[in-house]
């Protein structure tokens, strides 16, 4: 049996830099605070506190301390108050995150009323959202727009949390276009994340088998291994070696494997190196 990994699997550019980030501020000494994960992932988050990055569920005092902004983001308001509390800042938010945080701030100066594209209860999109002091209109798919809150309106900016799936906002935006006088659209669909839906769109016709690869908490994994299910049956999302099941593979000649962009590349070598000890490869 033939494995092939895809090209993209595994971290990307952000959660590589916001690792990095996380692991310097703590190497240099500083009492770290973090407002929950650093990534979406749970081998990433043992790693991160064992070095000593803390995770707490609120702002305390703040004297001594850094707070640390995650991969995702966070609002204006919660970094203004980690200030106000006596918090060092040290910014791990994503470079592509931060482009749509500077897209928001401009939409509102131009009076245009803030659309996002995302799951409502992401932190990533809870970020984007904090970026104003305004109503913002959060949309999960076209069937179910919330057309009440958006009457009355008629000039719009929308954008679109990083990892969403590209077809999903294109139905969105398609619903949208006839009910707005003006619609400025910004995908801000990540690289990374166009680049392995594009990969995953072709790996499952090309494979008897599919692995998916990344944590249940992850959203860009979720959305790889939705893809692979839609286009092979036989398609599996696991966090680890330990989910293997070996009946998987009976009578299959190849497997493909991805994985979720906060994926440690141990992990995925765990995967295949068992795969090829279990002599069927």
């Amino acid at each position: 049996m033939r494995i092939t990994v895809a090209p993209s699997a595994g971290f990307c550019f952000g959660v590589r830099r916001a690792i990095k980030t996380a692991l310097d501020t703590a190497r240099q000494g500083f009492r770290v605070e973090m407002l929950g994960d650093i990534v979406h992932n749970e081998d990433v988050v043992r790693q991160v506190e064992a070095a000593g990055v803390r995770k707490v569920d609120a702002l305390g005092d703040g004297r001594g301390k850094t707070l640390l902004i995650r991969a995702h983001g966070a609002s204006k308001h919660i970094v203004a108050d980690a200030q106000r509390r006596g918090y060092s800042i040290v910014d791990a938010t994503c470079p592509m995150v931060k482009e749509i945080h500077t897209i928001v701030d401009d939409f509102y100066t131009r009076g245009l009323r803030v659309i996002i594209i995302g799951d409502g209860d992401h932190e990533e999109v809870q970020g984007i959202r904090g970026q104003i002091e305004a109503p913002v209109t959060i949309i999960d798919s076209a069937e179910n727009i919330p057309w009440e809150e958006l009457k009355g309106v008629d000039r719009a900016g929308v954008v679109v949390q990083s990892t969403q799936k590209a077809e999903n906002v294109q139905a969105i935006v398609n619903a949208l276009k006839p009910h707005f006088k003006e619609l400025e659209v910004c995908n801000t669909i990540c690289k990374a994340t166009t680049t392995r839906q594009q990969e995953i769109k072709t790996l499952p016709k090309a494979c008897n088998v599919v692995l998916v690869i990344g944590s249940r908490s992850s959203a860009n994994t979720r959305r790889l291994y939705e893809i692979a299910r839609e286009l092979n049956p036989r398609s599996h999302w696991i966090q680890s070696k330990d989910d293997i099941d070996l009946a998987w593979f009976e009578s299959a000649a190849t497997v493909g494997i991805t994985a979720g962009a906060s994926t440690p590349q141990g992990t995925i070598d765990a995967v295949v190196g068992f795969l090829e000890k279990c002599g069927h490869f």
